[in-house]
C-alpha cells in the first residue's frame, strides 16, 4: 500500500500522518509531498524521517491512495494527475464537493456510495462534518426540515498563520496577521471571504454540503464566526423536525449513533467544549433542549476537533472505508 499526503508539512497534513500512525493504517511506503520549497525536508512517521517530494515526483510513482490538504488551486490541478495513474485521491478542499459526479463521504452516515469507479472523493468542510454527523440519526427519525446553525470556530481551521498571530497577540508581539483583525480577546464573524449574498463561503458551505449529505430539500442557514481558541470548532444547531420527537429518544439515537459522544448532564456542568474535543476523534454532543417557541423544535450544541474528525480522521475513515471494501484493487484493475 503506497500512500501520498499532499501537503504534508501543512496543519491538517501533518495531522493526517498522525491520524495514519495512530489508526495503523497499512502503509507499506509513505509519500510525502509538498510545494518545491519543501521538497528535501523530511516529516516523521513511525519512528522514522521520511523525505518530502514534489508533485511529478508523487504521481510518477503511483500511489495507491492520495490524501490532499493543500487547498483547491492545487486539487483542481493535481488530484485528476494523480487519478490518471490509478490512484484514489481524498481531498480536503473545497474543490469538488459539490461536483455532481464526485462524492461528498463522511463514512458513517454515507460511506456505502463508493464504488471503485470513484477516483476523486471529496471530504466535507469541518464544520459541516460534525453538523452532519450529529443531525443524521436524528433526521432518519424524524424528518429535519430546517436548520439555524451559528458556528465558534477555532483559529487552527484558517492554519497555522492564524495560530501563530493569537500566540503572538497574547504576548504581545507583532507578527504576520492571518485576519484582518486581531483574534486574541476577540471574535470575527467571518469565516472565509463573503459572496454576492452577503454570506461567507464557509456559511455556503454549511449550507450546501448539509443537502449534498442528507437531504436537499433541508433548509439551512448559517452564520460561522471565528473565535480565539484551537482545540476544535463549536456550533449552536437550531432544528425543526417534521415529526413529534420523545427528548430520551432524542438521547438513545445520539448515545447509539456511530462517531457520536453524548455529553449532556448541565447539573453536573457537563457538556461539550473544546478543551474535552481536543486531540478527540468523536462528535460531542449535548445541551439538548426543546425549543419552547415552536413545535418539534430542538437545540443542541456540538463540538469537535476540526483538524481530526473535522479533516483528517473522516479522510483517513475514508481510506480504510476503501480497504475494507476492497474498491482500491477494483480500482486498479480498472485503471
Amino acid at each position: 500500500m503506497k500512500v501520498a499526503v499532499v501537503g504534508a508539512t501543512g496543519l491538517v497534513g501533518g495531522v493526517m500522518l498522525k491520524v495514519l500512525e495512530e489508526r495503523n493504517f497499512p502503509v507499506d511506503e509513505l509519500l510525502p509531498v509538498a510545494t518545491a520549497k519543501s521538497v528535501g525536508s523530511t516529516v516523521r512517521f513511525r519512528g522514522k524521517d521520511v523525505t518530502v517530494v514534489g508533485m511529478e515526483e508523487a504521481v510518477a510513482r503511483r500511489p495507491d491512495i492520495a490524501l490532499f490538504s493543500a487547498g483547491g488551486g492545487t486539487s483542481l490541478e493535481w488530484a485528476p494527475r494523480f487519478a490518471e495513474v490509478g490512484c484514489t485521491v481524498i481531498d480536503n478542499s473545497s474543490a469538488w464537493r459539490m461536483h455532481a459526479d464526485k462524492k461528498l463521504v463522511v463514512p458513517e452516515i454515507n460511506g456505502h456510495v463508493l464504488t471503485p469507479e470513484d477516483r476523486i472523493i471529496a471530504n466535507p468542510n469541518c464544520s459541516t462534518i460534525q453538523m452532519v454527523l450529529a443531525l443524521a440519526p436524528l433526521h432518519k427519525a424524524f424528518g429535519a426540515e430546517r436548520v439555524i446553525v451559528s458556528t465558534y470556530q477555532s483559529v487552527t481551521g484558517t492554519g497555522a498563520k492564524a495560530v501563530k498571530q493569537m500566540q503572538n497577540e497574547r504576548i504581545g508581539i507583532v507578527g504576520d496577521m492571518a485576519y484582518p483583525f486581531t483574534i486574541d480577546r476577540n471574535v470575527i464573524p467571518r469565516c472565509d471571504a463573503f459572496t454576492e449574498n452577503g454570506y461567507t463561503k464557509e456559511e455556503m458551505k454549511l449550507v450546501n454540503e448539509t443537502k449534498k449529505i442528507l437531504d436537499p430539500s433541508i433548509r439551512v442557514t448559517a452564520t460561522a464566526v471565528r473565535v480565539p481558541v484551537t482545540g476544535g470548532h463549536s456550533e449552536a444547531v437550531n432544528v425543526e423536525f417534521a415529526r413529534e420527537f420523545d427528548m430520551e429518544e432524542v438521547r438513545r439515537l445520539l448515545r447509539e449513533a456511530p462517531g457520536i459522544a453524548l455529553l449532556d448532564d448541565p447539573a453536573k456542568d457537563e457538556y461539550p467544549m473544546p478543551l474535552i474535543a481536543n486531540g478527540r476523534d468523536e462528535v460531542f454532543v449535548g445541551r439538548l433542549r426543546r425549543d419552547e417557541t415552536q413545535p418539534r423544535t430542538l437545540n443542541l450544541w456540538i463540538v469537535a476537533d476540526n483538524l481530526r474528525k473535522g479533516a483528517a480522521t473522516n479522510a483517513v475513515q475514508i481510506a480504510e472505508l476503501l480497504v475494507s471494501k476492497d474498491l482500491l484493487r477494483a480500482a486498479h484493475a480498472s485503471a
